[in-house]
Formats: structure tokens, C-alpha cells, sequence
């Protein structure tokens, strides 16, 4: 490739190139001719080659010798080639680089310049890569510009104040003059840069002034956005206003009426008009507003629950969140809206409108509420299943409104739920039900019916081969006045928990379960029961074999023994200090006295555990 190859020339090789390889061997060599040409004294065309290295630099191939030539081009009295040169030093050049210092004078002169475009590039090149240095050197020609008559110019030179007060805040205060003077402009770009340099000790002057900006606005036509006035300008505004007006009573007391006309006045079918009021909500939240005009945001919010785009249900549900808790009446009128979200087909605005359900549950409509999350539980998506589940067991522990319903609701959510509970869960909902004296027959025989239905769900299975190893008598006396009774055998109970312990399903924690509930509960079928204990004996899971060699050491040599040894559990207290994290430690006897029994059963575990490990 030649040299002198016109740019577009350029760009068409190395976007015909078929491989890697081959488009660095394209750039490579081109790079070398231009660093040539580079060399040359009498270099004619050094703009177009920077041109070429520019793009070799949006590659991402380096491009850093031709830092110096941006200096050269920049100082030229042409503009081709002063605009090559800038756009060149905003992207090879930054403020760490001392090659940047060498473009000051010139900058400072063409700030001077009598072209209008000239100066313009100057301006965007020290807002865009202007250091510390060049800034305090360049902010008195920035602050002469500022008060120019030329709006372009002014401008541009509002952007630049503003990069040069983020970069060197206390050059602030020189712009302080010009930025009154500023908010009476009737551009909307100035207006929209200058919001950022304005400095807070004359934060009510500037509130006063961008309500008559915002409100009584007489801008030109050219500025709306679908009837909306400028609502870039509006929304830069609001952003300053949540400023001034966070922790300030004054500030915020001289803003509310401003706030209230905008939220009541402002279009909210088009796009435009929704981002407006969503600043306004945000701005109304975050200063110290009335509770009226809270609860005014707070129905906007609820307006843009209904809004047809995702994004907006999607943000109404964010702010709504962040609120919830220090304005939950105002957004409890929107909570019929809110459940409807949970069928939205989008998985993030599904998964907002989850968050702030559960946010939503209280003591008054923890009945109603929980129909709502149950029934979402049984089809929602499996990434929010573990959520929704948390979420309603920790509802229902705070406000369940008797043990039935407690209980009720967690096996619902097990029956519905169970892999995706947390480990906690089963040690939890076991000492609830060892708490509750008069639910233990309906308990039981409702697990019991859940068990022989469905032996997936493991957390259920767990619960259910405790609860029938526990109460299992109560199960075989089918009686039971709040639910029908289960008509059953220890035949039968033996088939289900047998069941279990041969399922391919059932991890080696829920197997330990059967294997106890088994030995625990019967009493007439000792002969299969000391068959089934035997087979595990030897079985691979060393947990499930040393139960199992224990239980068939009790049944041989420890038979008068079993029915203290297999007494109820006491009740557990989950306020001990041994019940933390799902440790379940057993706290005071309630139901009967087993002072005397307790010994027993420690001294026959030790003995049959020193037999069977001898």
C-alpha cells in the first residue's frame, strides 16, 4: 500500500482483511509511512496522515508517536489543520502527560481568536483533557468568555467552567458572578452546564431562579420534546434542586409549591413527561418535603405501575422500594397494582414487584396477601423460587395470625417449594410444631397424607419422618377433629417410610430420618422392622449404618430398655442458647417429667455405641 493512500483507501484494506495477522501487517506498514512522513520537514500532508493514525487509534492499536504532531497542527493559523490537531489531542493526549502542557499557549491564543469556530475548539478541547495546570492558567479567559454575547460561544464556555470547577473547585468562586448572570439566559444548553458550577451558599437565590426557569418558562418551540419543554433542562434542574434541598428546611420549604405544579401540571403519557415526573418523585423524596407532597409522589409512582413500558414499572418499583418503609400507608393504596406485577412476563420487573410484596405484608393483610405469594410461589420462575419462599416463611413468623396458619402455610410452601428452602427451614418449622400441644394430631396426619403423595420435595419428607416418628401414635389412633383422619396401619406407615430410605431421591440427611421414625413408632411389626434395620447395617453412608447397628443393639440386648429410650422429644426452645442458625438444642420438658428417664437413654446410647465400635 502506498504511502500516500487516501484515508478511505485506508479503512477499506484493513476492513478486507481476512485475518488478525493480516490487518496488523496492514496497519504496520502504514504506521511506518506515516512515521516517515512524520520526519519530513517539508510535510505537506500531516493533517491527513494524523487523520489516518486516528483511526489506527480506534483500533486500539497504539498511536502515541503522533502526540507531537497534534502540537504542531494545533499552533497551524489553518483551520483544517488546527481541527485535526485538537480532535487529535482530546484522544491521544490527557492531562497526565506532559505533552499536554505544550498546547496551553496555543489554546490561550485561539481562545482569543477573532473566528468564533476556532475558539470553540479550543474550548471543547480544555473541557474535555484540561489538567489542574491548565486550568487555574485558562479560567480568566474562560470567566471573559463567559460574559460574551456570542451564545455559542457562551456555550461552550459554560461547559468548560463546569470541568474546570470539578477539576479545581475552589476556581468556583470566579465563575460565581457569571453564573447569576447566566440563569436568566434564554439558552437551554447554558442553563443545562451551568447547573453544575452553581456553588450552594446561594442555593435560594438559585432556587427562586429556576422556578422562574422551569415554570414560567418562555423558551422557543424548537426545545420540546413531545410537549414537553426541554425536559433534559427540567431534569438537570430537579437533580439540583434534590442538592440544595436535602437536610435544608428553608430550601426545601421554598421549593415544595414548585415541585407540587411540576408533578400536578406534567404530561406523564409520553416518555419525556415520565422522565420529568420521575426526577420530581425523586427530588420530593429526598429533600425535606411535606407529607402531602409525598403522598402525591407516591401516586405517581403507582400511576407508572400501570404505564404500558417495562422500564417505567421497572423504576416505579425501585423508587417504591426505597420508600416503602418510611411511607408504607401511602404505598399500601397501591398494593392491588403491585401483586398484578407479579404476572408480568418480564423476569426483572417480576422480581421488583416480589421484593416489594414481601415489603408489603403486614399484621392486617397477612391473610390476603399470602394468597397472593403462595399462588405466585406455585408458578414462578426457578431463579425467584428460593426468594419467594424465604420471604413468605419470614412473613409468616411475624405476623401469622394463629399456629394453624403458620403451620399450613410452611408446609404449603414446602409441598409447593421444598428444594429450594433453606436449611434452617426444617429445625424451624420442627419447633413450631413441637410448641403447638393441640395441633400435633392434625399435624401428623396432614404430613403423613403429603408424604405418601409426593417423596421429591426433601425438606417435606424430613419434617413429615420426624412428625410421624414423634406422634405417630396419635397417627395410628386416626383421630383427629380438625381435618378427616387417616385410615392406617403400621403396615402402611412402614411402606412409606420405606419407601423413602430405597428412593433414589432421598439425600443421606432425609435417610437418617426413616430409619429412627421406623424404629421409633411401631410396635407390632418388630420382625420387619429388625429386617429392614438389619439391611443397613452395612450400608456405605457410615451415618445410616451406625444408626442402624445401634437400633439393632437396642432391639437384641436392650429391649426392655426401647420404650424409655424411644420417649417423645421434649420441647424445644428456640430461645436457648444452644438453637442458633437451625442447632436445635432441647430446652425444658413442658409436656411430661422424664428426669428420671433421661439417664437411662444416655447410658444405653454410650453403651451401644462402645459395642458397635469395639
Amino acid at each position: 500500500m502506498s504511502p500516500s493512500v487516501r484515508l478511505q483507501e485506508m479503512i477499506r484494506v484493513i476492513r478486507s482483511a481476512r485475518t488478525q495477522c493480516e490487518e496488523r501487517g496492514v496497519i504496520q506498514r502504514e504506521c511506518a509511512a506515516i512515521r516517515a512522513q512524520f520526519r519530513q520537514a517539508d510535510n505537506v500532508g500531516r493533517s491527513h496522515n494524523l487523520a489516518k493514525l486516528l483511526y489506527v487509534h480506534m483500533l486500539g492499536y497504539p498511536a502515541h508517536f503522533g502526540q507531537m504532531e497534534c502540537v504542531r497542527l494545533i499552533a497551524s493559523p489553518r483551520y483544517s489543520e488546527k481541527r485535526v490537531g485538537y480532535l487529535g489531542a482530546m484522544m491521544l493526549l490527557d492531562e497526565k502527560q506532559d505533552a499536554s502542557l505544550l498546547i496551553t499557549n496555543s489554546i490561550k491564543n485561539d481562545l482569543s481568536h477573532s473566528n468564533q469556530y476556532v475558539q470553540s475548539l479550543a474550548l471543547c478541547t480544555l473541557a474535555c483533557m484540561g489538567s489542574a495546570e491548565m486550568c487555574r492558567d485558562l479560567a480568566p479567559e474562560i470567566d471573559r468568555l463567559l460574559r460574551t454575547s456570542n451564545s455559542y460561544i457562551k456555550k461552550k464556555a459554560t461547559l468548560c467552567a463546569v470541568h474546570i470547577v470539578r477539576k479545581v473547585p475552589e476556581l468556583g468562586e470566579l465563575f460565581t458572578t457569571a453564573a447569576h448572570s447566566l440563569l436568566s439566559e434564554k439558552n437551554h444548553g447554558q442553563l443545562i452546564y451551568q447547573s453544575d458550577s452553581v456553588r450552594l451558599p446561594v442555593r435560594l437565590i438559585v432556587c427562586l431562579s429556576l422556578y422562574s426557569c422551569l415554570v414560567m418558562s418562555g423558551y422557543s418551540p424548537e426545545h420540546n420534546v413531545a410537549g414537553i419543554s426541554d425536559p433534559f433542562l427540567q431534569v438537570r434542574i430537579l437533580r439540583l434542586l434534590r442538592i440544595l434541598g436535602r437536610n435544608n428546611d428553608t430550601a426545601s420549604d421554598a421549593m415544595n409549591d414548585l415541585l407540587a405544579q411540576v408533578a400536578t401540571n406534567t404530561d406523564s403519557s409520553k416518555t419525556a413527561g415520565s422522565a420529568v415526573l420521575y426526577e420530581t418523585v425523586l427530588t420530593i423524596m429526598d429533600i425535606k418535603s411535606e407529607s402531602g407532597l409525598r403522598v402525591l409522589a407516591v401516586n405517581i409512582l403507582g400511576r407508572f405501575l400501570l404505564n404500558n413500558d417495562r422500564n417505567i414499572r421497572y423504576i416505579s418499583m425501585m423508587s417504591l422500594q426505597k420508600i416503602v418503609q418510611t411511607d408504607h400507608n401511602a404505598v399500601q393504596r397501591h398494593r392491588g397494582t403491585i401483586v398484578d406485577c407479579l404476572k408480568d412476563p418480564d423476569a426483572s420487573v417480576k422480581r421488583r414487584a416480589l421484593e416489594l410484596s414481601l415489603a408489603l405484608v403486614s399484621a392486617v393483610n397477612i391473610r390476603s396477601m399470602m394468597k397472593e405469594l403462595l399462588l405466585f410461589l406455585s408458578s414462578c420462575p426457578p431463579e425467584l423460587r428460593a426468594q419467594a419462599a424465604s420471604g413468605i416463611f419470614s412473613a409468616a413468623e411475624r405476623y401469622a395470625p394463629s399456629q394453624r396458619w403458620h403451620i399450613d402455610t410452611i408446609l404449603h410452601v414446602l409441598t409447593t417449594a421444598g428444594a429450594d428452602v433453606r436449611d434452617e427451614t426444617v429445625p424451624n418449622l420442627i419447633q413450631l410444631i413441637t410448641t403447638a400441644n393441640e395441633l400435633h394430631s392434625y399435624t401428623v396426619h396432614k404430613l403423613y397424607r403429603a408424604l405418601v403423595a409426593d417423596i421429591s420435595q426433601q425438606s417435606l419428607v424430613q419434617v413429615a419422618c420426624w412428625c410421624v416418628g414423634e406422634y405417630g401414635d396419635l397417627l395410628l389412633r386416626a383421630e383427629c377433629d380438625d381435618t378427616e383422619p387417616v385410615q392406617v396401619t403400621e403396615d402402611d406407615v412402614l411402606d412409606a417410610l420405606e419407601t423413602v430410605l430405597q428412593s433414589h431421591m432421598s439425600s443421606p440427611a432425609t435417610r437418617d430420618l426413616p430409619i429412627s421414625t421406623i424404629t421409633a413408632v411401631m410396635l407390632c411389626c418388630l420382625l420387619r422392622i429388625r429386617s429392614i434395620v438389619s439391611i443397613y447395617g452395612s450400608c456405605i453412608d457410615l451415618e445410616l449404618q451406625q444408626r442402624a447397628v445401634e437400633y439393632n443393639a437396642l432391639f437384641k440386648k436392650y429391649d426392655h430398655m426401647r420404650a424409655a429410650v424411644l420417649e417423645r422429644m421434649p420441647v424445644i426452645d428456640k430461645t436457648s442458647p444452644g438453637h442458633s442458625k437451625g442447632e436445635m438444642t432441647a430446652g425444658p420438658v413442658q409436656e411430661r417429667d422424664q428426669t428420671q428417664k433421661q439417664p437411662a437413654v444416655e447410658t444405653v446410647s454410650q453403651e451401644s455405641t462402645n459395642q458397635v465400635r469395639v
